[in-house]
């Protein structure tokens, strides 16, 4: 299944609601998995991003959907990528090479 990963800002009202209740952090990771996806990693981070999430979905218009859903909620600003595999990578590069 495709590996996304998902970097996020908090906006204004989602410092105030962590400010208010740090426990909610845990259950970002249960809410998007109620959309069809699962989270593999969850981590709080410092600089231009407040947290990275690696989430399995199985395509990119269920992804989509998680990120519009954390838009509208008003807490994130996600920025959502796409991943290839290190092995799999190589291998398309070898392919590409052969004459």
């Amino acid at each position: 299944m495709p590996i996304y990963i998902l970097l996020s800002t908090l906006t204004e009202h989602g410092v105030s609601r962590i400010v208010e209740e740090p426990d909610c952090l845990r259950q970002i990771s249960l809410d998007i998995e109620t959309l069809g996806v699962r989270v593999l990693e969850q981590y709080a981070t410092l600089g231009q991003f407040d947290f990275v999430h690696v989430i399995e979905a199985p395509d990119n218009e269920t992804i989509a959907r998680v990120s519009m859903e954390l838009i509208a909620r008003g807490h994130l600003k996600p920025l959502t990528m796409p991943t290839i595999s290190i092995n799999d990578f190589i291998s398309r590069l070898s392919l590409d090479r052969r004459p």
